[in-house]
């Protein structure tokens, strides 16, 4: 009787050491969201003859998260190891994405202690693009949703306010081109008491730090004719990054897990 009892208590803490274990080096998943700031462009096909050197900060996140990096975000993941989900797409807004069932697709994928990173705003506030348009209060509530529902998977939430674009410069410092949009992340993000990063202002401050020249030429997609094979006649765009500007980016935002 003793030796059977001694057996059945080896195997159970066998087991929990075995599911404890399993649990601990379960890789957790860090779903991006967003818009083409955020997407990954080498997912696309041949994306080196007909889209580089465009790429969102999504795009490079994954390095960030390497094994020795994870210790200093163990407080957000809680694994060894943490792959990245990017399903941003562009040219959508917080309304496109769900009326599309992208975040159906998210929301179903969803597990416990999994990250949810949300960044939207470029795309709500074009007005003259009904298709993907959405006032405030809408695009409050579809913040919302995305956080409650996270929740309700027992993942995590983070909001963040839209990434920078180059302009409107004054006197040497780069302002804020998305109105009152990262207010409105700032607001639910303190009404849900929901983990934020700030990259409106981050990353605002930190180009103003490199000067409009350096990030125009460099972060920006402003490209000379003939340099890249998907652009000939060049590119003038201040809202999409480079690999250097996005790469600036994710770093920033993983600076911020960190806190």
């Amino acid at each position: 009787m003793k030796k059977r009892l001694y057996l059945y208590i080896i195997t159970v803490c066998a087991l929990a050491i075995c599911l404890s274990f399993n649990i601990k080096s379960r890789p957790v998943k860090v779903f991006l969201i967003g818009d083409s700031t955020v997407a990954d462009y080498s997912l696309e096909n041949d994306y080196k003859r007909k889209k580089y050197p465009i790429t969102g900060w999504g795009q490079v996140f994954q390095k960030f998260l390497t094994k020795d990096s994870l210790k200093k975000v163990n407080h957000l993941i809680k694994s060894d190891s943490a792959i990245v989900v990017d399903k941003a797409m562009g040219g959508r807004s917080t309304r496109s994405f769900f009326e599309e069932g992208r975040w159906k697709e998210v929301f179903q994928s969803l597990t416990k202690k999994d990250l949810v990173m949300i960044q939207f705003g470029h795309n709500d506030a074009a007005t003259d693009k009904p298709e993907r348009y959405t006032p405030i209060a809408a695009y409050k509530d579809f913040l919302r949703m995305y956080v409650n529902q996270t929740r309700q998977k027992k993942a995590i939430p983070i909001l963040i306010t839209p990434v920078a674009r180059n302009y409107p410069w004054k006197d040497g410092k780069l302002g804020n081109a998305h109105g009152n949009y990262p207010q409105a992340v700032r607001d639910v993000a303190s009404e849900l008491n929901v983990p934020l990063i700030d990259l409106t202002k981050l990353s605002a401050e930190f180009f103003t730090l490199k000067g409009k020249d350096f990030v125009t030429e460099k972060y920006f997609m402003n490209l000379d004719s003939g340099k890249y094979e998907a652009y000939p006649n060049g590119q003038k765009d201040n809202t999409h990054f480079q690999p250097a500007g996005a790469a600036e980016l994710a770093r920033l935002v993983f600076n911020e897990l960190k806190k």
